[in-house]
């Protein structure tokens, strides 16, 4: 948590930030994506003794890594959510498969991770929908992952747990279903139809690869668990990637303005869940180097709200 002190006239303002602010901890230090245990105890030592940070996300870790970071977690009272898009991204789940048996494996891990989640005090568990099959089978897969995504929140809802799921790009670098956040909004109708503990998560940083810019988000004001800020890198030959740098690295794509933008509408929106870093070190940075330059990122964006509120 944070808060701005501004100045109009004679008139002080203190103003919180209104949001619990979130890191993606194997997006900060990839090593713990690894499961290093020195680098699990030492990112999270960090971060829980950091006020500016309110959760900390991490991937679906073994119970002996879990247990490296336990203590920490219970004696800081930090809430740790679970980013499972790797089990996506990297293993090859796929919930939104047009294969029985393929949805069935991805269904059965997911439903796992959300017990697994569930006996560690965890109840937010985010994952993404898996690959676009092409226009031509798109329709059918999003009914997949629709029945997918049902099975696993029916599963959740016992246990106390939200399922989040995350968009992602279609055509530049991850290539998933979903994709587009009108397309997202409609899943989430489906899935809300049943389930009250479902809803979607959008990234900044994936913001330029689907040419979506902070206002279209509006159509998913009833949808919206989560919120990622970060960049998309701009390689030199003009291709976009999915590779988060941090901010105002060479060729990332989103700064201070960016940032405000998004802010300001949820604002608008009376957006209540949390704001969350996902941002990653580049060959030669230490990973605190791009955690620090984000928070003052988003420091100085909510200074530039404040200032055109209060300032005009």
């Amino acid at each position: 948590m944070f808060a701005v002190y501004f100045l109009k006239g004679r008139a002080a303002f203190t103003a919180l930030f209104p949001w619990r602010v979130s890191i993606v901890a194997f997006m900060a230090n990839p090593l713990v994506l690894k499961e290093d245990v020195s680098a699990l105890r030492e990112t999270f030592f960090t971060l829980t003794n950091d006020g500016f940070f309110d959760v900390i996300e991490v991937q679906h870790l073994s119970p002996e890594a879990w247990q490296a970071i336990s203590p920490i977690v219970s004696s800081r009272g930090i809430e740790v959510a679970l980013g499972v898009q790797p089990l996506v991204l990297m293993q090859g789940y796929n919930p939104s498969s047009l294969k029985r048996e393929e949805r069935e494996r991805a269904v059965a891990k997911l439903i796992e991770v959300v017990r697994a989640a569930a006996s560690r005090g965890v109840t937010k568990v985010a994952f993404c929908s898996g690959p676009d099959p092409g226009p031509e089978n798109r329709e059918a897969a999003k009914d997949s992952l629709v029945g997918s995504l049902k099975e696993v929140a029916a599963e959740a809802k016992k246990h106390g747990v939200t399922i989040i799921l995350e968009t992602f790009d279609r055509e530049w670098d991850k290539k998933q279903l979903i994709g587009p956040i009108r397309e997202a909004v409609q899943v989430a109708k489906e899935v809300r139809a049943e389930f009250d503990n479902f809803g979607l998560l959008w990234d900044l940083s994936h913001g330029p690869m689907l040419n979506e810019k902070p206002a279209d988000i509006r159509v998913a004001k009833d949808y919206l668990a989560h919120i990622h800020i970060g960049c998309t890198k701009k390689l030199p030959d003009n291709r976009l990637v999915d590779w988060h740098p941090g901010f105002y690295r060479p060729g990332a794509i989103n700064g201070v303005d960016e940032v405000a933008d998004l802010l300001k509408v949820l604002l608008e929106m009376n957006y209540a869940g949390a704001i969350g870093f996902e941002v990653k070190p580049e060959e030669g940075q230490h990973w605190l180097e791009t955690v620090h330059a984000a928070k003052g990122v988003l420091y100085s964006a909510y200074c530039k709200v404040l200032g055109d509120v209060l300032l005009g």
